[in-house]
């Protein structure tokens, strides 16, 4: 039963820890590249609100194209630590800069127009940021047969001796 709950577990936590991951690439690049907060230094009351929507709809649209595209990339790596459960956080902070590099160049468009992040650096940065963000929510817990806060011994129902207690000294009269 401990196996079909963790099996559950993973289930669960493998798909928030991408969403998680693409929401931290998400922001860095609409903060860093697009620069979206300064949508928002407007004098006119009506400029700053425009700006607002536009900043919604901005980050909708990134957040929906990384959703869709990044994991055919990034599963690759999530697998690998899945199935050899690798729970290194620089493990997964390399695999996101990976999957965020080359999925920059598998989708970048053909026809000349800006791809969602053109700058290797904030390309770098969303991946870092992404991977570090699954790693937070689900990759420090990976695998499948290594247990999450028990021993071997204690899954197996052996628990190891307590260790001898010191004997103090007789009170002084």
């Amino acid at each position: 039963m401990d196996n079909f709950a963790r099996l559950l577990l993973r289930l669960i936590l493998v798909p928030v820890g991408y969403l998680a991951a693409v929401m931290a690439g998400s922001a860095v690049i609409l903060i860093g590249e697009w620069r979206i907060g300064t949508l928002f230094e407007a004098t006119q009351p009506d400029a700053a609100a425009l700006g607002f929507v536009i900043a919604i709809v901005a980050s909708a649209t990134v957040l929906v194209v990384l959703l869709s595209l990044m994991w055919l990339v990034a599963a690759v790596g999530i697998l690998f630590s899945e199935a050899f459960a690798v729970r290194s956080w620089m493990f997964h902070a390399a695999n996101g800069v990976v999957s965020a590099w080359i999925g920059s160049q598998l989708f970048a468009p053909a026809d000349g127009t800006p791809a969602v992040a053109s700058d290797p650096f904030y390309v770098v940065a969303a991946g870092l940021a992404a991977g570090l963000a699954y790693w937070l929510v689900a990759g420090s817990t990976a695998g499948f047969f290594k247990p999450i806060l028990r021993s071997p011994a204690e899954r197996a129902g052996r628990l190891p001796p307590p260790p001898p207690q010191p004997e103090l000294p007789p009170p002084a009269a």
